[in-house]
């Protein structure tokens, strides 16, 4: 639907650049359509209807296009060049290369176009000679332009990731100033929480049993009273200044301080969880930022299960390593049975968060999924409770940058390899044949002795070689007079001349001889002599025979 509606409603810049287009590509169409140059109008015209159609779907279905113009440069010439269309092809496997990121439906195109080209140079009778013309077209102007278009494509990406990225890194640079404000305010909550609240707690119980105890008289029992109003006030107090600066949007705590792993399975049992604690190890007791961070796996790990894997039930493992000093929290959900509700999506932030715990503890965190379709999460902490160090990690916006950077090296390595590769292969390829050609296109003198003037062609080609010279070579003198054709074989596969020339009058053979190079003027006018005494010589002898007339 987007390629019809794109097809339907052609904007104004866009139609006006396509209607020149089709003008520049028809120009040569035009300028080469002379009747008396041997093509009709007719065969104009369709050529020019069929240009304004690639012009047409060019940027809906480039390589249709291209199809086209293939297919109409064939017609004209099987080895693919024309002038007429010679432009036309290169400028449409531009624009596929640049219009069109995938790759397999141009490489898939192109070998159709040589598969084509394979059958229809099978109609001729220099069968390989005009395959190789035509793959050889096909590369200079069709895949050569390709890859450049494509090399087009992806540095105008480059262009456009760097402006993208650019902005990115704007909006990172303002994204980091916010993390630093919230973790501040979670920093400062913390220390109040921790601290003061503490405190404050301690006084208001010391106040308490001040208040109660008979040994204080009454006035100073009404002081500590006033004491532990005063200290219940400020917790209150402090709890509201540690609700303002918590993290937008982060609930207040609800589970007990200190809360232990078995403690905390135990109450997610409660509330209808299907879990198992395993424990092993010895009595190990882990300071209590280890302690926090294990808790803390646990707990976050417990609530993604209940999250993501509703109904599914839970592992829990807490193994401590006397020999090692070190403790591990292993916790693995089975597949759910029941799809998770659509509004459980993850904020893809928990792990993260849970990887920054761990690794200020000193421990590692692993997670990922199970054979058997769940999720595990696996922390590992020393005693030691040392963080571990942040490992280096290169900016998101240089990674990008340096891959879209690739991309375009590759493309254009792509351009220039691939067309040397392929010119390389076809002339390897090409040498083999014209050195398998020269093989058996040699005339021995044996041979050549007993082929007999006067013979029919069909009784002759048995005793001659399978593959015949083209033509005749440069400089060979002009054929008998009244021939029909002449067919000339070699005498020596790595020499070109001389030749032997058998020419054929109504299918009979009336003249063979053994040609060589004719000098030109300058040498010809001091030899007249030597070369009318040489001719007699070569008729008398076995060199040359003449059919009497």
């Amino acid at each position: 639907m987007r390629a019809l509606s794109a097809l339907r409603r052609p904007s104004r810049r866009a139609l006006l650049l396509d209607l020149a287009l089709w003008a520049f590509l028809s120009f040569f169409v035009l300028m080469k359509g002379d009747p008396n140059d041997g093509v009709s109008w007719p065969l104009v015209v369709a050529g020019v209807v069929s240009l304004g159609a690639g012009v047409l779907l060019h940027r809906v279905a480039p390589l249709v296009s291209l199809t086209i113009v293939v297919v109409c440069s064939a017609l004209r010439s099987p080895e693919l060049f024309t002038q007429s269309y010679t432009v036309a092809m290169c400028v449409f496997a531009f624009l596929a290369g640049r219009g069109d990121a995938r790759v397999r439906p141009a490489v898939l195109v192109f070998a159709g176009y040589g598969a084509a080209g394979l059958a229809l140079s099978l109609t001729y009778d220099d069968k390989l000679w005009v395959w190789f013309a035509q793959l050889t077209s096909l590369l200079l102007q069709v895949v050569v332009p390709w890859l450049i278009g494509r090399y087009v494509r992806r540095y105008a990406q480059l262009v456009a990731n760097g402006w993208e990225l650019a902005e990115r890194m704007e909006r990172e640079q303002q994204a980091v100033a916010d993390r630093e404000r919230l973790r501040e305010r979670s920093r400062i909550a913390g220390d109040m929480h921790d601290s003061l609240g503490h405190d404050l707690s301690l006084i208001a119980v010391r106040a308490a049993a001040l208040e109660v105890s008979r040994a204080l008289p009454r006035a100073e029992q009404e002081a500590a009273g006033e004491l532990r109003r005063a200290a219940a006030d400020a917790t209150a107090r402090l709890r509201d200044i540690v609700g303002v600066l918590r993290a937008d949007g982060e609930p207040a705590p609800t589970t007990p301080a200190y809360e232990t792993v078995p403690e905390l399975v135990e109450r997610a049992a409660a509330s209808g969880l299907t879990v198992e604690l395993t424990e092993s190890g010895g009595e190990l007791t882990p300071p209590p930022p280890v302690a926090r961070a294990v808790h803390r796996v646990a707990q976050e790990a417990l609530t993604n299960a209940t999250k993501h894997s509703p109904g599914a039930p839970v592992r829990v493992l807490l193994a401590r390593d006397e020999k090692a000093r070190a403790v591990t929290v292993r916790v693995t959900n089975s597949p759910s049975p029941a799809p998770s509700s659509p509004g459980t999506a993850s904020g893809g932030t928990g792990l993260v968060g849970l990887d920054e715990r761990v690794r200020l503890a000193g421990g590692t965190l692993t997670h990922g999924p199970t054979g058997d379709g769940g999720f595990e999460v696996t922390a590992r902490l020393p005693l030691a409770g040392t963080p571990r160090p942040l490992p280096p990690r290169a900016p998101v916006a240089a990674t990008e940058l340096s891959r879209a950077r690739s991309h375009v090296r590759r493309g254009l390595v792509q351009a220039i390899v691939a067309p040397t590769v392929v010119v390389a292969v076809l002339g390897s390829l090409m040498l083999v044949y014209q050195e398998y050609g020269a093989s058996r296109s040699v005339l021995t003198p044996d041979q050549f002795d007993r082929v007999k003037l006067g013979r029919q062609r069909a009784a002759l080609e048995a005793l001659l070689p399978d593959h015949p010279l083209d033509g005749p070579p440069p400089g060979i003198g002009p054929e008998p007079a009244g021939a029909d054709d002449c067919t000339y074989f070699r005498t020596d596969r790595y020499k070109l001349t001389p030749v032997y020339r058998l020419c054929f009058t109504n299918n009979t053979l009336t003249s063979k001889a053994l040609t060589d190079d004719v000098p030109n003027e300058e040498e010809r006018a001091p030899q007249w002599r030597g070369a009318a005494l040489d001719m007699r010589l070569r008729r008398m002898g076995a060199t040359s025979h003449e059919a009497p007339a």
